[in-house]
């Protein structure tokens, strides 16, 4: 169990840090709206620049918490349920302006793994 929680920690810490660091002005399938951005993004879900940028920027500490967790397990109730939270706020941003559940997948995915990290 300690090897799948590793892993857990790792797909979902990098993968957080690839979307907000690497993948920002990038566009996927899973962008709200239609969206081709981050900044987009956050344009469709009706939110102002400075949150994305509140959001990103927690969103990226909770991430470096979580791969700190591997090495100081005292940090990972706060990372985990961290990320869990603002994986919940992405859902509800998509179901509010009406996109396809498909595009909650990923946030969705994430807000379980944060929540099965917790629980292993």
């Amino acid at each position: 169990m300690e090897y799948l929680e590793i892993i857990l920690k790792l797909i979902i810490g990098l993968s957080i840090l690839n979307v907000w660091l690497a993948r920002v002005n990038k566009s996927t399938t899973w962008r709200g709206g239609n969206a081709n951005n981050l900044f987009e993004e956050f344009e469709a879900y009706g939110l102002p620049i400075w949150f994305m940028y509140v959001i990103g920027t927690l969103k990226s500490l909770l991430a470096i918490l979580l791969l700190a967790s591997i090495f100081y397990p005292s940090v990972e109730l706060i990372a985990a349920y961290g990320i869990s939270v603002t994986m919940a706020g992405a859902v509800a941003m998509h179901i509010k302006i009406g996109d396809p559940l498909k595009k909650s997948l990923p946030a969705f995915t994430f807000l379980v793994l944060s929540l099965s990290v917790t629980f292993i």
